[in-house]
Formats: structure tokens, C-alpha cells, sequence
């Protein structure tokens, strides 16, 4: 009879142990070069002092990226990282936006000429009101990437991990001496998809997600930015 009970228990022990074991997974190498990897942002968002004017001249996806990854351009993903670029620039409370349309610029320059006509009701006074660019900027995607990794164990299932990254490089040049500023991020979002192996769903690829891209971009934004002001405070352009 203790010879059963010990085969027994054997047995259920040798069981739990199969149950829990990986049968198969494929994993990608990830590496991050030094100036890519974080750099706090926090310290440099409390500001409430004078603004420098800046002009976008460029904020997106490169051609030569849309014709690797088709999915960004179906998806108007560079439009997204444009907007976006925009809007964190504009957040960080350091930058004010000069106008870079040749048409708006020529419909200002007809509103004060109509003003100092006086053929409009309202009066118009541009002269030495006009903020030109003390930067132009750049915002380009350098890198974009999307990395699958799959586990699969008999006791937990299939387990996918989707790692999204995007690349930007940001350029600040000064607009007198043609001195830049430059700095790279790469910003990373994950998607994590769990599957039991009676599971009637398919394993198929995960799909494209474009939340990713977002919160990839702004990763990457928070990186580059952040070793930007921290060089301009050290030249004392900023204070703090």
C-alpha cells in the first residue's frame, strides 16, 4: 500500500511539473544605445519664464520610411506624430509658434496694408509686432520597428508581446548662427496578448495597433526633448 502511495504521489508531482513547463518561445534581442535611453523629464516642465520663438519646418515620417512600412502611411500615422510633436513642444511652456506658410504670411501683410488704408473697420498696426523664429525645428523618424515575442506553456497558454518603437531625432537650429541642438529618442509601447490553449481564437499576428505609435511617440519626444533643455540651460538660454 506505501508503495502505491508513493508511485502516486510520483506521479501527480511529475505532472505539475510537465504542466508548467515551456514547450517552445521566440524572443528578440532589444538594445538601446546611450543616447536614446531616458532622461527625466519631470525637472524641466515646471517653467514660467520668458518664451523663445521657434518655427516647425518639419515634423513626421520620411518618404523612405513610408515606402518600408506601408501600414504608417494607410494609417496617416505621420499626420499623428506631426500633431502630436506640436502639442508637446507646446506643453512644455518654453516655446512660442511662428507662422512658416508663405500664404498666411502674405494675407497678414494685406490685413495691415487694408488697415493703414483705412478701407477696415478695425485698425491693424504690424509694424515691429511681427516675432520672427529664433529656432527652426526639425522632428524626423529615424527608426520604426515592430517586434513580436511568443511564449507557449502548457500551464499559462500562449502569452504574446508586440513591442512597438519609434525613433525621432529633433533638431534645434539657431536661426543667426545656424548652431544646432540635437538629440534622439527612442520610445517603446507594448502589447501584451494571453491565449490558454483551449481557446477556440485563433493565433494570428496581432494586429496593427495605432495607439502604439502615440504613446511610443511620445516616449520618444520625452527622451530627445529632455536632452535638448538640459543642453540649453547648460549654455544659459534657459535659466532653469
Amino acid at each position: 500500500m506505501k508503495k502505491l502511495l508513493v508511485l502516486l504521489s510520483f506521479f501527480l508531482l511529475s505532472s505539475v511539473a510537465v504542466v508548467a513547463q515551456t514547450i517552445g518561445s521566440t524572443k528578440t534581442e532589444q538594445y538601446k544605445a546611450s543616447f536614446e535611453t531616458a532622461i527625466d523629464i519631470e525637472r524641466f516642465l515646471d517653467y514660467d519664464g520668458p518664451q523663445i520663438p521657434i518655427q516647425i519646418l518639419k515634423a513626421g515620417i520620411s518618404d523612405e520610411m513610408y515606402e518600408m512600412y506601408p501600414e504608417l502611411k494607410e494609417k496617416r500615422v505621420g499626420l499623428g506624430v506631426a500633431n502630436i510633436s506640436m502639442e508637446y513642444l507646446e506643453n512644455l511652456n518654453r516655446f512660442k509658434f511662428t507662422e512658416d506658410k508663405t500664404e498666411i504670411k502674405n494675407r497678414m501683410v494685406k490685413q495691415f496694408q487694408a488697415s493703414q488704408a483705412g478701407i477696415s473697420e478695425n485698425k491693424l498696426d504690424g509694424r515691429g509686432k511681427i516675432n520672427l523664429a529664433k529656432y527652426f525645428v526639425t522632428i524626423e523618424c529615424y527608426d520604426y520597428s515592430v517586434s513580436e515575442d511568443e511564449t507557449v506553456n502548457l500551464k499559462d497558454g500562449v502569452k504574446n508581446l508586440m513591442v512597438t518603437r519609434i525613433g525621432l531625432q529633433v533638431r534645434f537650429t539657431d536661426a543667426e548662427t545656424g548652431v544646432i541642438f540635437g538629440a534622439s529618442g527612442l520610445g517603446e509601447a507594448k502589447t501584451v496578448r494571453e491565449l490558454t490553449l483551449l481557446s477556440d481564437a485563433t493565433v494570428d499576428p496581432i494586429k496593427f495597433n495605432q495607439s502604439t505609435i502615440s504613446i511610443a511617440t511620445k516616449k520618444a519626444l520625452d527622451i530627445a526633448c529632455a536632452r535638448i533643455l538640459d543642453r540649453m540651460i547648460k549654455k544659459q538660454i534657459f535659466i532653469k
